[in-house]
């Protein structure tokens, strides 16, 4: 009975698994392949399509969408292409330059290294670039009235944006909020000195602030007149603090940061033209023998002083005077600095002192100060700290706090227990 009973169990479960296999195998698409092992053991039927198919699109469910075409790529305007655009004019009312501080109008070169390109870009700019400037006069046209009345224009502008003199209470105040201290807002001022494009920056600055903090490094400070003169004259402003290279630029009382003048930027940075030699094969009034025994002398004194790069030299001048009450050759050290800048310094030592160039060998900037020299009358043009303060504004302060203070009761008693 027992092998009966479990011959029978193996005969319905063998038709009960032909049956299944033969169920499954109807349920199973004709699109499937055979060698998926899901559908055969675990007669799994896929769901339907969660994203319905788009009734109008021709492209069948399995394929994939169409990718998106790329963004074209981000072209720069170019300085030739102006397609219909006007150049730029500006009222400024002096010449533009690279740079107002290391370039002179009185020096002219003897050639350009390169042709006259604007370095503002071909046709945008209403006034034609010479190699060295983009005169507010056209030389071909202009004469000396038109220079006359450009430089009243300048005076009148400057004037009628300055308005009225700060009192020193105001001066110190602004002066303080520029402090490093209190603000982070800073123009610095490097090799270059003063260039076009960093009036930009000081207007940019004149936007959020009254004043604005300027770093002068390097080069520019060994003749900081010039530049305390260029920055008030090219910006309209008022420098009302000076501490060795650290200046505070006022821009005035009328200034409407809306109404600020059009300043066009310099794409790029021109070469500098041809100037004379500094340094002559003879010195002047001296053999080429005796120009020779000289070079070796002053290589062999010892130093004045040894210049640091980007440093302030704002004392140089004084000290090369100083010097050569006792010493006839004077020897500066410029070791570690660019050569472009210790020829420069002694360009302008050559003006300043004034002095005569003997060399530059060895990084040495080795200067003489001539047979028939005379120590200088006016002494030094700077000194380090410049006092901004005004004397009448303080006696009309002190008249009016004395006024005020005249109705206040009890007031010269008190004066008069502090005396006590």
């Amino acid at each position: 009975m027992l092998r009966f009973f479990s011959r029978q169990e193996k005969q319905i479960l063998s038709l009960s698994v032909t049956r299944h296999l033969f169920s499954t195998a109807a349920a199973v698409p004709t699109t499937i392949t055979a060698s998926s092992n899901l559908y055969s053991k675990y007669s799994f039927v896929p769901p339907p399509s969660l994203k319905p198919q788009n009734p109008n699109s021709t492209q069948p469910h399995s394929q994939s969408p169409p990718k998106k075409q790329p963004k074209p790529r981000y072209r720069p305007p170019s300085s030739l292409d102006r397609t219909g655009e006007k150049p730029v004019q500006s009222s400024l009312p002096f010449d533009f330059r690279f740079s107002y501080t290391e370039s002179s109008t009185e020096v002219r070169p003897i050639g350009l290294r390169e042709p006259k390109y604007s370095p503002f870009g071909p046709g945008k700019l209403d006034r034609v670039w010479t190699g060295v400037c983009a005169p507010v006069v056209d030389p071909k046209v202009g004469s000396a009235e038109d220079e006359k009345t450009v430089e009243e224009k300048r005076r009148v502008m400057r004037e009628r944006i300055q308005g009225e003199p700060l009192t020193n209470a105001e001066r110190k105040a602004l002066a303080e909020t520029c402090q490093r201290h209190k603000s982070k807002r800073q123009v610095n001022l490097g090799r270059d000195g003063l260039t076009h494009n960093m009036l930009n920056d000081i207007h940019n600055n004149w936007k959020h602030a009254e004043a604005v903090r300027i770093k002068c490094m390097g080069v520019p400070t060994v003749d900081m007149k010039n530049v305390c003169t260029q920055l008030e004259d090219k910006t309209f402003g008022k420098i009302i603090h000076r501490h060795g290279g650290l200046l505070v630029l006022y821009r005035g009382r009328n200034y409407h940061p809306k109404k600020r003048p059009v300043i066009p930027l310099m794409l790029w940075k021109p070469h500098e033209p041809v100037y004379p030699r500094l340094v002559k094969t003879t010195i002047d009034g001296l053999s080429i023998e005796e120009t020779k025994e000289m070079r070796k002398r002053g290589l062999a004194v010892p130093a004045l002083t040894k210049l640091a790069k980007n440093g302030y030299y704002g004392s140089l001048v004084p000290m090369v005077r100083d010097a050569f009450l006792t010493e006839e050759l004077v020897r500066i050290d410029c070791k570690g600095l660019p050569k472009s800048d210790y020829r420069k310094i002694g360009c302008k030592l050559r003006d300043l002192v004034p002095c005569i160039l003997v060399t530059f060998d060895k990084e040495q900037i080795v200067v003489w100060r001539g047979k028939n020299y005379k120590p200088s009358e006016n002494g030094f043009f700077l000194t380090e700290r410049e006092p901004f303060d005004d004397s009448n504004n303080d006696s009309d302060n002190h008249e009016e706090e004395n006024e005020s203070r005249k109705g206040i009761p009890g007031d010269s008693d008190y004066d008069s227990g502090e005396s006590d």
